[in-house]
């Protein structure tokens, strides 16, 4: 038995001070994450400072392709199933997001994924990263 996506309800993202740059890069349809101007590691979540040597960090468009690392299918999500994934970027990093635009029986660890922008419920807000299997 398939368990088709469909949409829920996103609520906008609280846009917090150093993050202007990520969410306006979502608006264009870029993922972008945090790089170490110092040791060149990348990170997720984005931070000013690098987690492994606290250098200055700096903003890198990332390619948007990745693996699922682990994920979960929300069988009573409000009001549809929706499944909940790490992703492992093609750059190292792994961000908890969405799995989207599928059967939600057909995800499997290790499936590779792009992202997608999906519009949030809100006036002028950005669109939040979520991953279709490719």
């Amino acid at each position: 038995m398939s368990k088709p996506y469909q949409p829920n309800a996103i609520t906008p993202p609280v846009i917090e001070p150093g993050t202007e740059h990520f969410w306006d890069q979502a608006r264009a349809g870029l993922l972008t994450i945090k790089s170490c101007k110092s040791c060149g590691k990348v990170h997720w979540y984005p931070r000013t400072l690098c987690p492994f040597c606290m250098g200055e960090t700096e903003w890198k468009q990332s390619s948007g392709k990745g693996k699922i690392y682990s994920y979960s299918v929300m069988q009573r999500g409000d009001p549809n199933p929706y499944c909940i994934a790490y992703v492992t970027l093609e750059e190292g990093v792994t961000m908890m997001t969405q799995i989207v635009d599928c059967d939600l029986d057909d995800v499997r660890i290790g499936q590779a994924v792009e992202v997608v922008f999906k519009p949030t419920d809100g006036d002028d807000t950005p669109p939040v990263p979520m991953f279709i299997p490719t």
